[in-house]
């Protein structure tokens, strides 16, 4: 692998989970620093982060590495994304002599660059990561894009494969509210995980929020949350705009939160989610913090999904 874009860049993601789970079991066996001592990794974030950034510096230093934490426009310079533009405006400097020159003081690169719910062709386009790939002379992997986050995927698949009993759980990925407009990183990764496993999955979400349909494509759709609901063993909650109008949001959708009378519908199901999450908003306090609530086991698993990836990038596996 000579770069990490997508889950399509796994060839086998079943014997890549595993291996995954492998590698958590095995987290205290330090002879891991071994062949990544005194390498260098660079996290660039152009957007804010929390578990993103703590779970990948955690996960580097597992290996041995050195970390470098570049915030753009805040700590460099702003950058510059179009080629042959007239560079007489804000921006300072072009990607192709940024990820050049980070290539040089780096080993492997990560990036995290949000969607801009502005511009559809573009955010489409992934011109930030794809940038990144073409002009750096070094591996680049995605800590979350305008349309992927693939990292939090494979943590996602990791948690269900650890607390389930069932070769083929019922997942349910819901559409929840949320205060401002969100993007469809989390629920594009989120499906193509589920779809990747075969396990059986469920979209619910108001009418208009349908999400591309070339991933949703052979999943079923269903516009009644509380029949969704019904005898799943998980529930993955996510806010997302909508994808036909891009970037809009329709208001009076409040009753999508999810409460306790709805996970009461489910098979004693499990609750997710990727955080941050807005209280009372997307989901109460009782079903956050309920036991059967994953959130912390997602969270903890960031680590080691991040930490395979940066492993085969550097092994070149």
């Amino acid at each position: 692998m000579k770069n990490f874009f997508s889950l399509n860049d796994i060839l086998d993601i079943k014997k890549s989970i595993s291996e995954i789970i492998d590698l958590k079991k095995a987290k205290n066996d330090k002879s891991q620093y071994i062949n990544h001592r005194g390498k260098t990794i660079g996290l660039i974030f152009f957007n804010p982060s929390l578990r993103t950034r703590i779970s990948t510096f955690r996960a580097s230093k597992n290996l041995g590495l050195e970390t470098f934490f570049i915030n753009i426009s805040e700590n460099t310079w702003s950058l510059e994304f179009e080629d042959g533009k007239i560079m007489n405006a804000s921006n300072v400097e072009h990607i192709k002599d940024a990820a050049r020159v980070i290539s040089q003081y780096c080993d492997i690169i990560g990036v995290r660059s949000f969607a801009s719910l502005k511009n559809k062709k573009k955010d489409l386009s992934e011109h930030v990561l794809k940038s990144f790939i073409r002009y750096s002379k070094i591996p680049v992997f995605n800590m979350e894009s305008s349309t992927a986050h693939p990292l939090q995927a494979l943590s996602d698949i990791v948690t269900i494969k650890e607390t389930s009993t069932k070769k083929t759980p019922k997942v349910l990925l819901t559409w929840a509210p949320h205060i401002k407009p969100l993007a469809h990183a989390v629920p594009n990764s989120f499906i193509r995980a589920m779809k990747k496993m075969n396990f059986d999955l469920t979209i619910s979400n108001p009418k208009g929020y349908d999400l591309d349909e070339s991933i949703t494509e052979g999943v079923v759709v269903n516009n009644d949350q509380y029949d969704s609901f019904k005898n799943v063993d998980y529930v993955y909650a996510k806010n997302w705009s909508s994808y036909q109008n891009y970037g809009k949001v329709y208001r009076d959708f409040d009753s999508w939160t999810i409460n306790s009378t709805k996970m009461n519908l489910t098979n004693n199901g499990k609750f997710m989610h990727c955080l941050p999450i807005r209280r009372n908003v997307v989901a109460t306090d009782e079903v956050i913090d309920s036991s059967n609530s994953l959130i912390l086991k997602q969270s903890e698993n960031r680590i080691y999904s991040a930490q395979y990836i940066i492993k085969k990038l550097l092994e070149n596996e």
